[in-house]
C-alpha cells in the first residue's frame, strides 16, 4: 500500500475485509445497546415497547451518530480498526474531514430510511383509501428499487475496494486509514503448534466414541488378575457365587452365563445390553446363556 501525507496525517488505501468488518462490528454494536435498553423494562408489562420500537431505535442511533460520525468522522467499528471516513468530494489527495452536510445527510439516509422502512407499513396497512394503497405500492417499489441499488453497489464494491455501502457513494465519503499502517511480523511456529494440537484434540474427540471402554478396562483386569484351575463343577461355583464378579456386592438375583462365576442380573444384563461381545472379566468367557443360579445361597453364609 502506498500513503501519502498531508497536515500531519496519512490517508491510506482500506481493504476491502476491513470494511465489511467494520460494518459488522456497527451492526454488533447497534445490537448490543438494543439489548440492554431492552433489559432495563423486563420488570415492565410486556410489549410496552412494541408501539413505540423504530422511534426508539432511532433515538438511540441517533445518539450513537452523535458521538461517532459527528464528533469523531468515524464509526465504532472504523475507530476499532483504526479507520475513518473521508470526504472523497475535496479534489485534494490530504485527508478531509466530513462536511456537514454530509454528516446531517448521513443520519437522514441511515437513521432516518431506516425508521421509514420499519413504520411505513404500519402507517398504511390499516388505510383503506385507494391513494393510501397507492402510496403504498410506491413505497414497496422503492424500498426494492433501493435494494437493488445497494447489491450492484455491493458488486461494485467487490470490483473497486472502495464506497462498501450505497449511502458512502451517493455521499462521496470514502474509508481511509486515519494513521499510516506498519508492516506485521507474522511469525507460525506458534501457529503451527496450535494447529496441529488443535487438530489432535479433534481426532481424540471423535475417536474416544468409538472405544468401548468397559470392555477395555475388563480385559485389562483379567489380565492382571488371571484366575486359573477353575472348573465347572457344582463345589467351584458354590465357592465362587458369594460375590458379583462385576460389582464385588453379594449377587443380588444372580445368574450365570455359562462360567463358573457368578454376576447380579443387572449387572450382567446391562453390561450385556451395552455390548454383545461382553465377556467374563475374571476368566474370559463369551455370553452363551444367562440363566438364573440354581444354587441355593442363604445370607448366613455371609457371616460364615
Amino acid at each position: 500500500m502506498t500513503s501519502s501525507t498531508g497536515n500531519g496525517k496519512g490517508v491510506d488505501p482500506v481493504l476491502r475485509i476491513s470494511q465489511l468488518d467494520a460494518l459488522e462490528l456497527n451492526k454488533a454494536l447497534e445490537q448490543l445497546v438494543w439489548s440492554q435498553f431492552t433489559n432495563c423494562f423486563h420488570g415492565f408489562k410486556p410489549g410496552v415497547l412494541a408501539h413505540f420500537e423504530p422511534e426508539v431505535k432511532a433515538f438511540l442511533c441517533l445518539i450513537l451518530w452523535r458521538f461517532t460520525i459527528y464528533s469523531k468522522n468515524a464509526t465504532v467499528g472504523q475507530a476499532i480498526l483504526n479507520i475513518q471516513y473521508k470526504n472523497n468530494l475535496s479534489q485534494t489527495e490530504k485527508y478531509q474531514p466530513l462536511s456537514k452536510h454530509q454528516k446531517l445527510w448521513y443520519l437522514i439516509f441511515t437513521v432516518g430510511g431506516r425508521w421509514l422502512e420499519e413504520r411505513c407499513y404500519d402507517l398504511f396497512s390499516n388505510r383503506q383509501q385507494q391513494s393510501f394503497s397507492k402510496i403504498k405500492s410506491y413505497i414497496s417499489f422503492g424500498a426494492g428499487l433501493i435494494k437493488l441499488c445497494g447489491l450492484v453497489n455491493f458488486l461494485i464494491f467487490l470490483r473497486k475496494g472502495t464506497f462498501a455501502t450505497l449511502t458512502e457513494r451517493i455521499l462521496g465519503i470514502r474509508s481511509v486509514f486515519c494513521k499510516p499502517q506498519s508492516v506485521r511480523q507474522v511469525g507460525f511456529e506458534y501457529m503451527n503448534r496450535e494447529l496441529l494440537w488443535h487438530g489432535f484434540a479433534e481426532f481424540l474427540i471423535y475417536l474416544l466414541p468409538l472405544i468401548n471402554v468397559q470392555k477395555l478396562k475388563l480385559k485389562i483386569s483379567s489380565w492382571c488378575l488371571p484366575i486359573a484351575g477353575l472348573s465347572n463343577s457344582e463345589n467351584t461355583l458354590a465357592d465362587h457365587c458369594r460375590e458379583c464378579s462385576l460389582c464385588g456386592e453379594w449377587p443380588t438375583m444372580p445368574h450365570t452365563i455359562g462360567c463358573p462365576h457368578v454376576f447380579c442380573y443387572y449387572c450382567i444384563k446391562s453390561n450385556y445390553l451395552f455390548d454383545m461381545y461382553f465377556t467374563c472379566p475374571k476368566c474370559g468367557s463369551e455370553v452363551h446363556t444367562l440363566q438364573p443360579l440354581k444354587y441355593k445361597i442363604e445370607m448366613t453364609e455371609l457371616h460364615v
